[in-house]
């Protein structure tokens, strides 16, 4: 089955993957994109569980503090490498989450539920 650039950019926005993986996953679903994003989740998730034993020892310590000057958080937030750990994206996606868990009263199962500026949950 011949799979058009406009489907693999469809799948690509749907899902963040690259543009080959997006082919191949269209490719192998005979361009089913539901299915292929569920054939993607699959494989990622097989690709996190032969990474879940690595250690992520860099990261960053981002320390909130209410505007009352009544309450503060300390969130630590890891990476596997340093690279990533300086990023200006991992340190704002930190700080916006030790921001976040001021509002939630610091209980981990409440934070991750909370919506991020990017609609997405942090969780997510």
């Amino acid at each position: 089955m011949s799979i058009s650039a406009a489907l693999v950019m469809k799948l690509r926005e749907r899902t963040g993957a690259g543009m080959m993986e997006c082919k191949k996953a269209l490719v192998a679903t005979n361009g089913d994109i539901e299915q292929a994003i569920t054939e993607m989740r699959k494989a990622g998730q097989a690709k996190a569980d032969k990474k879940a034993d690595r250690i992520a020892a860099e990261g960053a310590i981002i320390i909130a503090r209410g505007a009352d000057g009544h309450q503060a958080v300390i969130i630590e937030i890891n990476s596997e490498t340093d690279f990533v750990a300086k990023n200006n994206e991992f340190i704002s996606f930190a700080e916006e989450v030790s921001k976040l868990a001021l509002k939630a009263s610091g209980k981990l199962e409440n934070i991750l539920k909370l919506e991020m500026k990017n609609k997405k949950n942090v969780n997510d």
